[in-house]
């Protein structure tokens, strides 16, 4: 009698995950991770060890040693094999990044220093992890990221946290320099209107970088190179929902696999089986709880982007004068990183009995919360998407990058949302008329705002049901990645 042969059972794939080291890269990119897990992936997830300094910070964890503190610990302990690892941005723990903003871009994470020590990670995790690495998957600005990928024979996932449309304006830099609409001594004022898959656009629409005349800086190098690496990826893993920009998806799709999978957030939508904060959090709820339902306005201008004086200043009069109930998130540094905001005299007292302020707070349980009626935002892709899963309808104010063009998602294109500013300089008055409810929220409008808010929220929570969009498209990169492996282990 012949002995029985088995099949021996394929290891589980072995996925690197590394993040741009910003608040808004990090979050989705946890989710991402968790997600992955989820379907029997193993992931080592890597930060940098500045941010894994704030986020064990900010969990007052001071008097614990925080290179060993684990924040993916309760994602394993829910049966999650996701292992975390930490590398260095070429600078110390007490080099002020902020202060020597320049200096930290050049040689940072998107410059000379980075790819380095990545590299070397990399090859440990090849060499020595059980199983070993067979995919990398990082932020589509890490310019290095395919070269690595070549070099240790992995799959090279390109991992976007922003929409489609900004991706592939970056994508298109090309056409946009043929057209005059970028890189010349003067732009075309032009609509712009060639780009595959976009519908026309204003040039005030593109994303700030896009829009400066001198492209000779070091942004605008590290934005050339990271989209030429993104051409030799092997998939593109975007952070958004197919039925909201599928012609400028199938348009890229024409040149390279992208996956919309978004959007990408915790399970349980307020809570997160790994900590991503990298500031102290204020607990809001017990103020919320004190509101009436969609009667607060609630104010955040992001974790990093600086905003002026004068335009602060004018939000603050302007809820002096609308009476409105505001929960506002005030950055000490949301003015500068060197001298602190500081509100004007007699605003506390004003709206001591109508407005909480706080310099940090956890925004998704905010934002689900039943008295948030509407946001004032700075449009970040993070804080959009958190907004529409509620059918919240937004007060927008870009302050730079892809803030521009999110808005023009918000305001043109879906109609969740209004300008905080139609004049060219913000004022007072104008911030007093949109932040009153009745128009913002209740009267029936041209704009229809939570209306069409309610019907994007519908096509966000479709696309993550079992048979949605975004679950196929996971469900589809998850065998193409495989297919992908197999083929090029046989070919080894």
């Amino acid at each position: 009698m012949e002995a029985e042969t088995t099949t021996p059972t394929p290891k589980p794939v072995h996925i690197v995950i590394f993040p741009l080291p910003l608040q808004g890269h990090v979050i989705p990119a946890v989710h991402l991770a968790i997600k992955l897990a989820s379907k029997g992936f193993i992931i080592t997830f890597v930060n940098t060890q500045l941010i894994h300094h704030q986020i064990t910070k900010s969990l007052n964890q001071n008097d614990i040693d925080d290179v060993v503190v684990d924040i993916f610990a309760g994602a394993r302990e829910a049966g999650l094999d996701i292992r975390y690892r930490t590398v260095s941005d070429g600078f110390p723990l007490s080099f002020d990044r902020v202060l020597n903003r320049e200096q930290y871009i050049l040689e940072g994470p998107l410059g000379v220093h980075m790819p380095a020590p990545m590299e070397e990670l990399m090859g440990d995790l090849v060499k020595s992890a059980d199983p070993s690495v067979s995919v990398f998957i990082a932020d589509t600005f890490f310019s290095w990221q395919s070269s690595i990928a070549k070099k240790y024979d992995l799959v090279s996932v390109s991992f976007w946290t922003e929409p489609a449309l900004v991706f592939s304006l970056y994508y298109h830099l090309d056409l946009l320099k043929i057209n005059g609409h970028f890189g010349g001594a003067s732009h075309n004022k032009d609509i712009i209107d060639y780009i595959p898959g976009v519908k026309a656009i204003k040039p005030n629409d593109l994303p700030s970088n896009l829009q400066e005349l001198d492209v000779s800086t070091i942004m605008h190098e590290f934005i050339k190179n990271a989209f030429e690496g993104v051409k030799r990826a092997d998939m593109i893993l975007c952070n958004t929902v197919y039925e909201l920009e599928f012609e400028t998806i199938l348009a890229i799709q024409e040149n390279q696999p992208m996956y919309a999978i978004g959007p990408l957030f915790p399970s349980r939508f307020n809570s997160s089986l790994v900590p991503t904060s990298i500031k102290p959090e204020s607990d809001c709820m017990e103020w919320l709880n004190s509101k009436l339902p969609n009667s607060v306005l609630y104010i955040s201008f992001g974790s990093f982007v600086p905003c002026g004086k004068k335009e602060i200043d004018e939000i603050a009069h302007g809820l002096m004068l609308s009476k409105v109930n505001f929960l506002w998130v005030l950055r000490p540094d949301v003015m500068s990183y060197v001298k602190p905001y500081a509100l004007p005299i007699g605003f506390e007292d004003e709206t001591k009995d109508r407005g909480l302020i706080v310099t940090w707070t956890n925004q998704i349980k905010v934002i689900s919360h039943y008295a948030i009626g509407g946001f004032l935002t700075h449009c970040g892709w993070n804080s959009v998407l958190e907004s529409l899963w509620h059918g919240v309808p937004m007060l927008c104010f870009p302050l730079m990058t892809d803030q521009l063009t999110n808005r023009k998602l918000l305001v043109d294109d879906w109609r969740t949302g209004v300008n905080l500013c139609d004049e060219k300089s913000l004022t007072r008055f104008e911030v007093h008329r949109k932040s009153n409810f009745p128009s913002l929220m209740c009267r029936k409008s041209v704009t229809g705002l939570k209306e069409n808010a309610t019907k994007v929220k519908d096509i966000m929570k479709n696309g993550l049901v079992l048979d949605g969009s975004s679950e196929k498209n996971l469900s589809k990169f998850i065998t193409d990645l495989k297919i992908k492996i197999a083929n090029d282990q046989s070919n080894v």
